[in-house]
């Protein structure tokens, strides 16, 4: 036996393809080639597989070794291979049996002790697996991993020789069941910031949760101190706990960007809040070798953008094509790698460029040229896309209360706002099989239907505010979920007139004006 086929999975951007590991034995001077586009770690894996085999007490085959990774046109990165390489080796040189490696992948790095290491993508490469039907072998951090994904078999193992043993049918290996994070009481969504702890801000309070039930875009003006930031970071806790199948999709991104996994918050809605000095690339993604941006990691959950306008314009203009397709193809001279970017975007702004325009105070010192040219930051087509504009106040009355025993008030939690919130997205997911935010042309003609002088209402908004086409869509997707928490089957006036309020950026009011030229 001079030749043996082993099989492992490769990474392209959040998916995982079959890659077959073809070992050829030959007379010749001894040497070690391996080919089918491989990157400097797999090539390097040639000295890990020759020393881990020597420890291990096997022998190391002195002839022509040629190893060739197939598909040869999808290139090869990271130290999986190590563990195929090593089987494909063994068995070619008769030193393990061949005839059942083809029921098994191999995926793991080897240390030079022959032990087994932990890789990343454990969870995309589970999800891949589980269609091909053959046991995944990994090392015992990356199975508890796999076992997420249900129906794939998998095999967890901590060295070659227990591998070996089990292929030789010394000492067989069970395979793991099934399994679930198993969460505590104490780490569910209650351990999130809550809204119970937002003072007063009934207005912004108010669009968090329309956002929340349709799945929007938001973004709020104001002054610095307002709790911009405080409100965003609660959207999550008012939003329904993600479904096992999104939960997973998540996961999958996170395991492919080495974030790690975390059982306590399996099934939360991710929250990402990347730096105004970020990048495009760290944004959408990319590198050499693509790797997911902020827009994927927030998949399924929110990406919240603060200090809006101090983003570099060019970065914020990637984010239109993910807005809308909910996904990012990231192009290399290799080939493409696709990544899903289902993201809710919150973004929070200052109204002028020193902060204090609409607080109606001496500060302001801005000119109106300074102004228009501060909004000007961010892009008409982005601001398009986003379906809630929202002004936010200062609150000082309100925060009184916190120290005064007289005029101490509940605000109400995040789990009584996110039962409404559950309930409006039933509606949706029953209507159309997915939330308001998504919905196409065909939909709003079909659920969005107005009354003949709400018609009149709504053309004169358009003209008055010089809206696009794509506003106009919003402003109908907003008065949607506006109906739904009222549970309405139709759309009423008071929800037409509430969802064009929120376009203050194309109202160009409540943003205050400077108080001096």
């Amino acid at each position: 036996m001079n030749f043996a086929i082993a099989y492992c999975r490769a990474l392209v951007g959040a998916s995982a393809p079959l890659v077959t590991v073809e070992v050829h034995l030959a007379n010749g001077l001894p040497s070690f080639s391996i080919v089918g586009l491989p990157e400097t770690a797999v090539k390097e894996s040639k000295d890990r597989v020759r020393a881990a085999l020597l420890n291990s007490h096997f022998k190391f085959p002195r002839q022509r070794i040629t190893v060739n990774l197939a598909p040869a046109d999808i290139r090869k990165e990271g130290s999986r291979f190590d563990l195929a390489i090593a089987i494909g080796l063994l068995a070619a040189s008769g030193q393990i049996p061949n005839k059942e490696l083809n029921q098994y992948e191999f995926i793991s790095e080897l240390a030079l002790n022959g032990v087994l290491r932990p890789v990343t993508g454990a969870l995309a490469i589970a999800a891949q697996a589980k269609i091909s039907g053959r046991i995944i072998v990994l090392q015992q951090e990356n199975a508890a991993e796999a076992t997420l994904v249900p129906n794939v078999k998998t095999i967890a193992c901590g060295h070659l020789l227990e591998l070996c043993a089990h292929l030789h049918h010394q000492q067989r290996l069970s395979l793991l069941p099934h399994s679930e994070p198993k969460i505590s009481a104490t780490s569910t969504t209650t351990q999130q910031p809550d809204m119970s702890e937002v003072i007063g801000q009934s207005h912004a309070r108010r669009a968090l949760e329309i956002a929340a039930a349709g799945g929007h875009n938001l973004i709020m003006i104001g002054p610095p101190g307002t709790g911009k930031t405080m409100l965003a970071s609660r959207l999550p806790s008012i939003q329904p706990q993600l479904t096992v199948d999104e939960a997973l999709e998540t996961a999958v991104i996170h395991s492919v960007a080495s974030l790690g996994f975390h059982p306590s918050q399996w099934r939360n809605p991710p929250f990402r809040a990347p730096h105004h000095t970020s990048s495009a690339a760290a944004l959408v993604g990319g590198g050499s070798i693509p790797q997911p941006g902020e827009v994927s990691l927030a998949h399924n959950g929110v990406l919240f953008l603060d200090e809006f306008t101090e983003f570099n314009r060019h970065v914020l203009n990637v984010l239109r094509e993910p807005l809308e397709a909910g996904r990012i193809v990231i192009s290399r001279a290799q080939g493409q790698a696709e990544f899903p970017a289902q993201f809710q975007l919150v973004a929070a702004m200052n109204p002028c460029p020193c902060g204090y325009l609409n607080d109606h105070s001496e500060r302001c010192h801005c000119t109106a040229e300074q102004i228009k040219k501060y909004r000007n930051r961010v892009s008409g087509p982005l601001l398009d896309r986003i379906d809630l504009h929202i002004e936010v106040q200062r609150n000082t009355a309100s925060l009184l209360s916190i120290t005064d025993p007289c005029k101490i008030k509940k605000e109400e939690s995040s789990a009584s706002i996110r039962q409404r919130v559950i309930a409006a997205r039933a509606k949706q997911i029953e209507r159309t099989r997915y939330l308001n935010s998504r919905l196409t042309t065909q939909d709003l003609i079909a659920h969005c239907q107005l009354q003949q002088e709400d018609h009149h209402l709504l053309e004169t908004a358009i003209e008055k505010l010089q809206l696009s086409g794509r506003a106009f869509q919003r402003i109908l997707k907003v008065a949607r979920t506006l109906a739904d928490l009222d549970n309405q089957e139709k759309i009423l006036r008071i929800h037409l007139t509430e969802a064009i309020s929120y376009r203050q950026l194309d109202r160009g009011v409540g943003l205050g004006e400077p108080t001096r030229e």
